[in-house]
């Protein structure tokens, strides 16, 4: 559940970004992520710190009882489905991307340290499979600097501790293509988030 756990705090810190933690170790394989939100509140499509500001006043005047009516039960569906797609992350359906397997190369779907490509829009995974065709809004959900999808990449790889010599490994015997399967869910949950905020009615907040 370490991707609920970091997915469900967008819409919370959309709407209280006072809520960020400082910033932490790399979680292991055992703990909940330690997320670094000190950076900022979430960012998403170029607006932030939008909920510390109050409603204008002239706009609030403009706005009668059934428009606040209107927005709250937008607001609330919004949240709805976000608590939806977040939690039950691993039922939504996977996003289709690109596979390009490298000829030559053995059949591998382990990964060690991914990476995106400069333009973002493909995932080298290991020598032998690449993932391409990413939708540059993937990265517009984002907590402080890093998209959930690079916070994914960031977590997702083979590290050893120096001072225990504990390696975590996050790929799975039982699931092979596990990992290639949350990228693709965490692509889904995204772009969905994306949408769903642009949807949201406006409530007359200053500029």
């Amino acid at each position: 559940m370490r991707i609920a756990f970091y997915l469900n705090h967008a819409f919370l810190l959309l709407c209280h970004p006072e809520a960020a933690e400082s910033p932490a170790k790399r979680a292991t394989p055992n703990e909940e992520p330690a997320l670094s939100l000190s950076k900022g509140p979430v960012q998403l499509g170029g607006v932030t710190n939008a909920a510390d500001k109050s409603i204008d006043p002239s706009a609030r005047k403009k706005r009668g009882p059934q428009d606040d009516k209107d927005v709250f039960r937008a607001f609330a569906a919004a949240g709805k489905r976000l608590a939806e797609i977040h939690i039950h992350y691993e039922q939504q359906p996977e996003y289709k991307l690109t596979k390009t397997e490298k000829a030559g190369e053995k059949l591998d779907y382990r990964v060690t340290k991914m990476k995106l490509s400069k333009d973002k829009t493909s995932l080298i995974c290991n020598q032998f499979l690449t993932l391409s065709a990413i939708p540059p809004e993937t990265f517009e959900y984002r907590l402080g600097n890093p998209s959930a999808l690079e916070w994914v990449i960031d977590q997702y790889q083979v590290s050893t501790d120096k001072r225990s010599g504990i390696t975590n490994d996050p790929n799975r015997e039982d699931g092979r293509e596990y990992i290639l399967r949350l990228i693709s869910r965490v692509i889904r949950v995204s772009l969905e988030t994306v949408k769903i905020v642009r949807s949201l009615p406006p409530l007359g907040l200053p500029a």
